[in-house]
């Protein structure tokens, strides 16, 4: 890594960014889930219960905040708040809640609902 200087870390950096994000939510008591279409190429990063719906989680490890998968996830099933986690700031959007990639932590606070085995 020292010798390959930032190209190994640009290489991975959303793969990292997503196993962060992974781990602060199971550090929350979130227990994560995956979805991708059939046969085609839209994929949610997360899905995690809340209230009494799911909600898409999708993590970006820059500013660029296209989400289309999401927006796709998100006209196909009805779902509770969409949530996108980014190194830009908090905002939110009629169907989205951007959260700050170091907030993820917070994210109960956006979707509602006890984490999965809460008492």
């Amino acid at each position: 890594a020292i010798i390959e200087g930032d190209r190994l870390f640009t290489e991975f950096k959303g793969a990292l960014t997503e196993q962060y994000v992974c781990q602060q939510m199971l550090a929350a008591g979130r227990e994560p889930w995956y979805w991708s279409a059939d046969r085609s190429v839209n994929e949610v990063d997360f899905v995690i219960e809340g209230d009494d719906t799911i909600h898409p989680v999708e993590v970006k490890a820059e500013e660029n905040l296209r989400a289309k998968s999401l927006k796709a996830f998100c006209s196909k099933y009805e779902v509770g708040r969409a949530v996108r986690v980014s190194m830009s700031d908090y905002r939110e959007e009629s169907w989205l809640t951007n959260l700050p990639l170091y907030a993820v932590g917070r994210i109960g606070s956006v979707i509602g609902g006890e984490p999965h085995g809460a008492a």
